[in-house]
């Protein structure tokens, strides 16, 4: 990779949608992008994921915990998938406190540069910080659209909405709209 190569996070955690990370993991290397799977790593060097339909395996060993707001900057997208990777990641050890994947959007949320990609079910991890999608368009899967108007955000009925640095899609079959949105915005 150059070292002029975007960066694109991609938060992970078990039971992702396959057909949709490995989507991504290729898609936009083919677009020269650099891509980065994301998670907590409770400690350790690295840790395994097991995918939802299929079990297969992928490998995380990149941390967004403690990661500085200058590397943050340096990402020019942070995707949150499909499945049950966002309410996996909204886990908190202390309930007064918000889950620290949701902290971390937030931070991403606060850098208009950065494209922040949410899919179908990844809008859970939004659900303890509203006021990131209050007031702005978005689509979500079929069940979720009472959360996201429970969110304050403006639900739409199609498979793409973006707004501005914040771009959505449907479901994880709509993946390849996501990532075309997403490499349209940086090339």
């Amino acid at each position: 990779m150059s070292q002029d190569a975007k960066k694109i996070a991609i938060l992970i955690e078990s039971d992702f949608y396959e057909d949709e990370i490995f989507y991504y993991k290729h898609r936009f290397l083919e677009e020269g992008m650099e891509v980065h799977f994301l998670s907590r790593l409770w400690g350790q060097p690295y840790l395994t994921f097991k995918g939802h339909e299929y079990r297969a395996p992928l490998e995380c060993h990149e941390s967004f915990e403690n990661m500085s707001d200058g590397e943050l900057r340096s990402y020019s997208a942070i995707i949150v998938p499909s499945g049950i990777v966002g309410d996996r990641l909204r886990y908190t050890e202390d309930v007064n406190r918000l889950p620290p994947a949701t902290e971390f959007l937030k931070r991403a949320f606060a850098e208009p540069s950065v494209i922040k990609g949410i899919i179908c079910h990844g809008m859970w991890l939004v659900a303890p910080a509203p006021e990131l999608v209050r007031g702005r368009p978005v689509v979500v899967h079929n069940n979720l659209i009472g959360d996201a108007r429970n969110m304050g955000a403006i639900y739409m009925d199609q498979d793409l909405v973006e707004d501005r640095d914040l771009v959505t899609a449907r479901t994880g079959g709509h993946c390849h709209l996501l990532a075309r949105a997403v490499i349209n915005r940086l090339v």
